[in-house]
């Protein structure tokens, strides 16, 4: 019989975490390469992964089931899942062209839109392919990490995934193959629009998008991209059950309304926050520049602003040097954004 694909998770933080968990209890021949903290916890404990409809289950990791130094393991993979900060992208992208084998598929599952082309840059033997997590992932304690919202992966298709999609089904981890991932990566960037909102307010993410001034922020940001979007002749999918195009309306409709129109937009865990929010608590640097940077990146090209989603990044490399500093209201906050625009 031949041996079943061996699969790398480079970056096991929350998200490398969480699907290599769901993955390692499914069966699967796979190493994950992480910081030596989350080494030390799984050395003692099991890692443990859970999500908001009641799943739980936790595995013993092997010491060769996740390492710290990954050439060797590269060496061996026949499919690497890059899952770091979208800053760390082209340094992993010259890591993985010194290890890995040509032909290997790599896989970004990071957040912005960009990161699977700058890994194809790096990966000139390789096809580096586009992916997307769409959940939120927080680690409620050392070595537990906790799916908090709804969704399923989505990657470009590829002759080896579709061999690895009944694996990922029984990893409860459905994984939907496209050849459309740019118009999906935008999409998704509509609904992370929210993640700085929801780190400056220092609310769960339920709690924050169920007051009306936070979510007129967001349609704020989220308007002004659509319109960049449009310019550019960039199209956007369906991610919820509304068009991307209707998504501003939704989110400023009155809260009564709201509650009833985005039953399913709301059906998270109460104690689901944005890794913006955890990475700021954290002291580390957020990835504002690869989701409403990427906007203002989109406006510089397209000869305009984006003043909105500028504000909003000005917001969280302020909130990283105060370490982070006090929440926002929602009054505030809308009439600061307001006060950005032209």
């Amino acid at each position: 019989m031949a041996l079943p694909p061996r699969i790398v998770i480079f970056g096991a933080g929350s998200v490398g975490g969480y699907i290599g968990g769901r993955l390692l209890a499914a069966g699967a021949d796979l190493v994950m390469v992480g910081r030596p903290k989350l080494a030390e916890q799984l050395a003692e404990h099991p890692l443990k992964v859970s999500d908001l409809n009641g799943f739980a289950t936790q595995v013993t990791v092997t010491p060769s089931q996740f390492v710290t130094h990954g050439a060797a393991a590269l060496a061996a993979a026949d499919l690497v899942l890059v899952a770091v900060k979208s800053a760390a992208t082209r340094e992993v992208g010259a890591t993985l062209a010194a290890s890995i084998r040509p032909g290997v598929p790599v896989v970004s599952l990071q957040n912005g839109v960009s990161n699977s082309q700058v890994l194809q840059e790096q990966l000139p033997d390789n096809t580096a392919l586009a992916g997307m997590v769409p959940f939120n992932i927080l680690q409620k304690a050392p070595g537990h990490f906790h799916q908090g919202t709804f969704g399923h992966l989505m990657a470009s298709s590829h002759p080896l995934l579709i061999q690895l999609q009944p694996l990922f089904e029984k990893a409860g981890l459905a994984l939907e193959l496209r050849e459309d991932m740019s118009n999906v990566l935008w999409s998704k960037l509509l609904l992370n629009l929210n993640n700085p909102i929801n780190a400056l307010s220092g609310l769960p993410l339920k709690e924050e998008l169920s007051q009306r001034p936070y979510r007129r922020c967001l349609a704020m940001a989220q308007r002004e991209t659509l319109g960049l979007l449009k310019q550019a002749g960039i199209a956007t999918i369906r991610l919820t059950p509304l068009p991307a195009t209707w998504l501003p309306t939704l989110m400023s409709s009155p809260d009564f309304l709201f509650t009833r129109l985005a039953k399913n937009m709301l059906a998270m865990d109460p104690i689901a926050r944005s890794s913006m929010w955890e990475d700021l608590q954290a002291g580390r640097r957020t990835e504002v520049d690869y989701i409403n940077g990427e906007v203002v990146h989109l406006a510089q090209d397209l000869g305009t602003t984006a003043p909105v989603n500028a504000a909003l990044v000005a917001l969280i490399r302020q909130a990283e040097k105060n370490n982070p500093g006090e929440p926002w209201s929602g009054p505030a906050l809308f009439a600061h954004l307001k006060a950005a625009r032209p």
